[in-house]
C-alpha cells in the first residue's frame, strides 16, 4: 500500500511539473509514507509537501495543497482512499474508506500461504552462515540464539525471492581442536578431570568421557556423510582427534535437527589448509602490495582499509593468526558466487570484522565495500525459579541447547531466542517458556491460531452454515467496530514487516508483529461474540477470524513454528 500511494504522489508531483507549479528539472526527494499511530489522523501519513517547499519556493501547507489537488481521483478510487486532509505543517493524510477490508481479505484468501511472500531479491543469491561452533562440546545457548537467528533470516530472506543457501563453518583447526583431543586421550586412560595428569586446558564436560568409551568400544560415528571408526589405540592421538571431532559434530547436528535447522553446505576450516586456500589467499595479499614485513612477522595493511591497526598475519613461528582462514574462507563465499554474504556471529566476534574486510578488500578481486554483512547477537542468561542457571552435567560449564528444547520444547526455544533483536541482551525463563498461559507469548500466538480452528468445529457441532470467505470478503465492509478496524489494519501489515525483517536483518520483527496480532484478535474474541443468529455477520467476522489465522500460521512458519488446531 505505501508504494502504491508513493506512485500516486508522484504522479501528482509530476502533474505539478508539468503544468510549472514545480520546476520541470526539480529532483523528488526521497519522501518517506508512514502508517499513522492515531487513527484519527487517516491511515498514512506522507512528508512529501515539507520537502518539496524549498524547491518550491512556497509554504509546506501551500504545496500540500497543490498536490492533494493533482491526485488521480481513478487512482484514488482504485486505491480505496476515501480522503485526503493535511495536518499540521504539511503532512497529506490517506484515510482508506471501508471497501479496502475487503481488498486485504481477498488478497489474504486468494495468496494463502503466500501472503506475504515477495521477489524483492530475486535472482540473486545470499549465503547466509550461522552457528559456526567449534566441534569441541555440545551447542550451549549462545549457538542456540545463533541458530534461532540465522535460520529466521534465511526465511525472511526467502520469503522476499532471495536464492538462499545456507552454511555452517567448523573451526576444525588450531588450539581448541588439540585441546580437545588430548582432553579424550586423558578420559581414555582413565584419567578425570583435576586428577594428576589432566591437561590444563582440557574440557571437563561427561561428554568427554561418552567420547573416550566410544572411541575405545572401536564404534562408528558418521558425520556429513563420513563415517570414522574409533582405533580404540589410546596413544594414537590423531585418530583420537578424528573420531573425537566426527562424534561432537554428529552431536551437533542431532541438537540442530531437533531444533528444526538445516544447512546446504558444511565448509571444514581444514579444508583451507589442506587445499591451500590459506596459502594462496596470502601470496595474493603479497602480490597486491597490501603487506609487509616486521619483526620477523608478516603484516597486513588493514589500516589502508578501515581498521584501527595493521593486523598481524603470519606470526614469527610461521603460523597464521585467526583472521587470515577468516579472510580465505569469505573469499570461497565469493568464488562460489554468493553475491551476497551475511554472517551470523555472538558479539565477542566483533573486534575480527574490520580486519577480515580489510582483508577482502586487500585482495583486489572486486569484493564490495562491506562485504560480506554481518549480524552480531548479545549474550543469553537462563533462568529458573528466578535464579540464574549456569552450568549443564553434560558440558560441564554452560547450559546447552539441548537442555533448553528437552524443558521448554522446541516452539518455544525458538521464540525466544528470536523474540528481540539480535543486539540486545536476552533473558530465558525456563518457567515462563513452559507455561500455558497469556503471558507466554507462543502459547499465546499459537492458541490464536487454535482459536480460530476451535469456532470452525463449533459451526460445524452447532449445524451451522461453514464459513462462506468468498461471500464474507464482501460483507466485511460492513465490520466498522474498532477492534475490527485494528486487525485489519495488522492483516495489511504483514507484507511490510516480513520486507522490513528481511531489508534490516531483523526476524524477530515477526515474532514481535505475530504477538500484537494474537493480541488485536484475542481482544476481538472477547469483545464480540462471532457466532451470532444473524447469518451475515457471524460469516464476516468468521472471514476475518480465518483471514487472521492465515496470515498467523504464514508468520509462523517463517519463525519455524508449528501452528496447532488444538490447544
Amino acid at each position: 500500500m505505501k508504494e502504491q500511494l508513493r506512485e500516486l504522489l508522484l504522479q501528482a508531483i509530476r502533474t505539478l511539473q508539468t503544468n510549472s507549479t514545480l520546476p520541470a528539472e526539480l529532483e523528488v526527494p526521497a519522501f518517506v509514507i508512514e502508517r499513522t499511530r492515531n487513527r484519527d489522523h487517516g491511515d498514512f501519513a506522507a512528508n512529501a509537501a515539507m520537502l518539496l517547499a524549498k524547491p518550491a519556493g512556497a509554504k509546506p501547507r501551500e504545496v500540500a495543497q497543490k498536490l492533494v489537488e493533482a491526485l488521480s481521483p481513478e487512482l484514488m478510487q482504485q486505491l480505496r482512499v476515501d480522503r485526503v486532509e493535511i495536518a499540521g505543517p504539511g503532512f497529506i493524510n490517506f484515510y482508506l474508506g471501508a471497501g479496502m477490508a475487503a481488498v486485504i481479505a481477498e488478497r489474504i484468501f486468494k495468496e494463502g500461504a503466500a501472503y506475504g511472500r515477495s521477489q524483492t531479491g530475486a535472482g540473486k543469491t545470499v549465503g547466509v552462515e550461522y552457528v559456526s561452533a567449534n566441534p569441541t562440546g555440545p551447542l550451549h545457548v549462545g549457538h542456540g540464539r545463533a541458530a534461532a537467528i540465522g535460520d529466521c533470516l534465511g526465511r525472511v530472506l526467502e520469503a522476499t525471492g532471495w536464492q538462499l543457501k545456507r552454511e555452517f563453518y567448523y573451526n576444525d583447526a588450531g588450539v581448541q581442536i588439540n585441546n580437545l583431543a588430548i582432553s579424550t586421550q586423558a578420559r581414555a586412560r582413565g584419567i578425570a578431570p583435576d586428577q594428576p595428569g589432566w591437561p590444563e586446558d582440557g574440557y571437563r564436560g561427561d561428554y568427554i568421557a561418552d567420547v573416550a568409551r566410544a572411541y575405545l568400544a572401536g564404534e562408528t560415528v558418521v558425520a556429513d556423510g563420513h563415517a570414522v571408526v574409533g582405533a580404540k589405540d589410546v596413544e594414537n592421538l590423531d585418530a583420537i582427534r578424528q573420531f573425537a571431532v566426527a562424534s561432537l559434530r554428529h552431536e551437533q547436528d542431532l541438537d540442530l535437527k531437533a531444533f528444526g535447522v538445516s544447512f546446504d553446505t558444511y565448509f571444514l576450516e581444514s579444508s583451507l589448509y589442506s587445499d591451500g586456500k590459506v596459502d594462496e589467499t596470502v601470496r595474493e595479499l603479497i602480490a597486491h602490495n597490501h603487506t609487509y614485513e616486521e619483526g620477523g612477522a608478516l603484516w597486513l595493511r588493514s589500516t589502508d582499509f578501515g581498521d584501527d591497526k595493521d593486523r598481524v598475519m603470519r606470526k614469527s613461528d610461521g603460523t597464521y593468526t585467526y583472521f587470515v582462514p577468516d579472510v580465505a574462507y569469505h573469499l570461497s563465499k565469493w568464488q562460489r558466487g554468493y553475491e551476497r554474504a551475511i554472517t551470523e556471529l555472538g558479539s565477542d566476534h566483533h573486534g575480527s570484522l574490520a580486519r577480515v574486510r580489510a582483508g577482502l578488500q586487500a585482495l583486489d578481486c572486486g569484493i564490495p565495500k562491506g562485504w560480506p554483512e554481518y549480524v552480531l547477537h548479545q549474550m543469553v542468561t537462563v533462568m529458573r525459579g528466578g535464579e540464574e542457571v549456569k552450568i549443564s552435567k553434560r558440558a560441564g560449564s554452560y547450559v546447552t541447547l539441548r537442555d533448553l528444547i528437552e524443558e521448554a520444547g522446541r516452539d518455544a526455544t525458538r521464540y525466544f531466542l528470536i523474540a528481540r533483536k539480535a543486539d540486545s541482551q536476552l533473558v530465558f525463563d525456563i518457567d515462563l517458556a513452559r507455561s500455558q498461559t497469556n503471558d507466554n507469548p507462543v502459547y499465546y500466538i499459537q492458541y490464536a491460531h487454535a482459536r480460530v480452528c476451535r469456532v470452525l468445529e463449533e459451526l460445524a457441532e452447532r449445524g451451522l452454515p461453514a464459513v462462506d470467505t468468498q461471500a464474507g470478503i464482501e460483507q466485511l465492509a460492513g465490520l466498522d467496530s474498532e477492534h475490527e478496524q485494528i486487525l485489519l489494519t495488522e492483516l495489511s501489515r504483514y507484507p511490510e514487516i516480513v520486507e522490513a525483517a528481511a531489508t534490516n536483518l531483523e526476524p524477530h520483527l515477526i515474532a514481535q508483529y505475530l504477538r500484537e496480532l494474537a493480541g488485536a484478535l484475542h481482544s476481538y474474541y472477547h469483545e464480540h461474540k462471532w457466532i451470532v443468529d444473524d447469518a451475515q455477520l457471524r460469516n464476516a467476522r468468521i472471514t476475518l477470524a480465518v483471514a487472521t489465522r492465515q496470515v498467523i500460521r504464514n508468520g509462523l512458519e517463517l519463525l519455524g513454528l508449528s501452528a496447532p488446531e488444538k490447544m
